[in-house]
């Protein structure tokens, strides 16, 4: 059977010679366009919760939250290796001392990997200096994740991200000089975009040479922005049918060799006004697997990059 997409769970166990389970790490953060730097509230379809409604509260050491998570994984899934995913808001907007510190807290025995989320306007070679000593005194791999969503700039301004493209390719030049995995973050409908953003999102990451791509679908929720807006009609979402085209598009134009974490995002049921069309995000998913299959469609057919 032909590979349909180049999957990350697939990418870990080649690399690492067995399964590996990404534990999430709460840091008490926030974001440039949350504290007044950049603006206020957020992305329109930022939560207060942000990304971390699976997480262990921030009260409990880097360390503490680690070791729950391997000790409940590991009885459970005989699991024997870990990546500390440092997932909420934005990291590298910490003090750099403070940032510093909780890195380091996360070099624990079978952490093989630390993954840190961030904004690309939040990348400075301090930083990324610090991380390439981590990765070299303590042969733990670095890998960023960048949220992007989307390469049209027209919907960035809409949703409030607070930068541009620009920053985004600027981010992934500067982290490529340290030789740590890049990760893009997108959402593929995004009030205002269309099929042929997805297409270009596609292939300027291909383009940009990103090593990951984390496909999210769009959630909204209550005490946002954009929860406002679906409320009063002012947006609309797009039907699923069209969702899982835009997916199986996009792996078409990306680069066979980009790793795909995921095809559809998570969000807690509590406060939710729209997530994955009412169905499980897993069922989501076997619905893009089962079309691909069906249609004999798979990531890098139609790649020029």
């Amino acid at each position: 059977m032909k590979k349909l997409f180049n999957n990350y769970s697939d990418y870990l166990k080649a690399k690492y010679g067995e399964k590996v389970y990404k534990l999430p790490v709460n840091i008490p953060c926030t974001c440039p366009n949350r504290d007044g730097t950049l603006g206020y509230g957020g992305c329109t379809f930022c939560a207060d919760v942000g990304t971390g409604f699976e997480m262990l509260s921030n009260t409990l050491s880097v360390r503490e939250q680690l070791k729950q998570n391997m000790d409940y994984i590991s009885k459970k899934y005989k699991a024997k290796k870990f990546i500390a995913y440092f997932q909420n808001y934005t990291n590298t907007y910490l003090e750099l001392n403070k940032f510093k510190s909780y890195i380091k807290d996360a070099i624990l025995e079978n952490i093989v990997e630390i993954a840190i989320s961030t904004r690309p306007d939040c990348i400075s070679d301090e930083y990324i200096e610090f991380l390439g000593e981590i990765q070299s005194e303590h042969n733990i791999n670095i890998s960023i994740e960048l949220g992007l969503q989307t390469v049209n700039y027209h919907t960035l301004k809409n949703i409030n991200r607070g930068h541009t493209l620009a920053e985004f390719i600027d981010a992934v030049l500067r982290i490529k000089k340290f030789n740590f995995n890049i990760c893009a973050h997108v959402i593929l409908n995004l009030p205002g975009d269309n099929i042929i953003d997805t297409v270009e999102t596609a292939k300027i990451l291909s383009a940009l040479r990103v090593d990951q791509v984390k496909i999210h679908s769009l959630y909204i929720m209550e005490n946002t922005e954009m929860g406002r807006a679906y409320k009063n009609k002012e947006i609309t979402v797009i039907s699923k049918d069209e969702y899982i085209e835009r997916v199986i598009v996009f792996l078409e134009h990306l680069n066979k060799n980009i790793v795909v974490q995921r095809l559809a995002g998570r969000a807690p049921k509590e406060n939710s006004l729209f997530v994955n069309w009412g169905m499980s995000w897993w069922k989501l998913k076997d619905e893009i697997i089962e079309k691909m299959s069906r249609e004999n469609r798979f990531q890098g057919k139609l790649n020029i990059f």
